[in-house]
């Protein structure tokens, strides 16, 4: 059985470029105000939704393990 991640978008900080949209489209959905919405927050692990999150230009994009906590993305220094 594969993980299960969270992942959330820090729409303070979120600027709606559209790129996780474009690079997980099943993954991101953008509201009427162009910010960034998960479209399933607790989803199993995903290689588009984790090069989405990759490729956010100001990296909103967080991704944790569902049932521990840790982050899988951003990598921690």
């Amino acid at each position: 059985m594969g993980d299960r991640w969270h992942v959330e978008v820090d729409r303070s900080v979120c600027i709606g470029s559209g790129m996780c949209v474009g690079t997980a489209p099943d993954g991101f959905t953008l509201d009427t105000a162009r910010q960034s919405h998960p479209t399933h927050p607790d989803t199993d692990a995903n290689e588009k939704v984790l090069e989405a999150a990759e490729g956010c230009p100001v990296e909103a994009i967080t991704i944790t393990l569902a049932d521990s906590g840790e982050v899988v993305f951003p990598p921690e220094d």
